[in-house]
């Protein structure tokens, strides 16, 4: 990789470090008393520590060599994935979703991400890891505060699992670059960093520096849909998040740039099969620090 490639890959990976942000949906340790199966959620994104003992990973391409003590994984819901881990082992689950603002970094994610040795590699986070969820949700006092400790600590483990998987080389060529593009990268940027405002496609090509054609025959090319479509795209995950978040209907509808809360529910319906009021209120589990 030349140096000017190898600089502009370590800024890139530098800005997507720093736009993470998470939220937890479920947190816990499993202290298997047998051998235990646990499927991911499909589209949701999950974060696996092995405290002790072997896991073993079961999907579409059959089971995976084992994975012990101080490994990793983050899985992006992309793949049918459920874990096999073995008797007498103690594994961290957390169940995540990224933070409204961070949705954006979705597609640069991989499928699945097993970091080895993720407590050499990673010891400072490999440490937190050891800290966090509780082994008997029942039997938690929850203190205040513990919500925005636990989204903190979530953040930063998955900052450096990213960290990890790039430095091991596990990383495609380009990598983090959504599109291999760097003007294209500018507009998934911005749209990101504000998918409520009104974007036309004049708009994004302004900001890639491109002629309004230009701009709209290489997106498609390197995204295989329509400026319009993606920042429907965006605008919906951004809703999710808001919404798993607590925000109500009404202000996540103003917030994403809707006209009224009917057309809003209109295209969050099409994009995701319920309401938002129903995506609200689906079923929770409780989260431990």
């Amino acid at each position: 990789m030349s140096p000017p490639a190898a600089a502009a890959r370590e800024d890139a990976l530098e800005r997507l470090l720093g736009d993470v942000a998470v939220s937890v949906r479920s947190q816990h340790r499993i202290l298997a008393t047998a051998d235990e199966a646990v499927a991911l959620e499909p589209g949701a994104l999950s974060l696996i520590y092995v405290l002790a003992g072997e896991v073993r990973l079961s999907g579409d391409g059959g089971l995976a060599d084992a994975f012990t003590t101080g490994d990793a994984l983050l899985s992006s819901g992309q793949r049918a994935t459920t874990l096999r881990i073995a008797a007498g082992s103690r594994v961290l689950v957390s169940r995540l979703a990224l933070a409204a603002g961070a949705v954006h970094l979705g597609t640069l994610l991989p499928p699945i991400a097993w970091i080895r040795r993720f407590d050499d590699l990673e010891p400072a986070a490999a440490a937190l890891a050891r800290h966090m969820g509780v082994e008997a949700p029942d039997r938690h006092v929850e203190r205040d505060g513990d919500m925005v400790i636990c989204r903190m600590m979530a953040t930063m483990l998955v900052q450096s699992m990213i960290r990890a998987w790039a430095a091991i080389g596990c990383a495609p060529e380009g990598w983090p670059s959504r599109t291999g593009d760097l003007f294209l990268d500018r507009v998934l940027v911005a749209v990101g960093d504000d998918p409520g405002r009104e974007w036309t496609v004049e708009q994004m090509a302004s900001v890639a520096a491109l002629s309004r054609s230009v701009f709209a025959a290489r997106f498609h090319a390197a995204l295989g849909q329509s400026p319009a479509s993606y920042v429907t795209e965006v605008r919906m995950e951004s809703a999710k998040g808001m919404l798993d978040a607590g925000q109500s209907v009404s202000e996540t509808s103003r917030r994403l740039g809707y006209g009224s809360d009917e057309g809003f529910s209109r295209a969050f319906r099409r994009a995701t099969g319920v309401t938002p009021s129903r995506w609200r209120v689906r079923e929770a589990s409780p989260v431990p620090a």
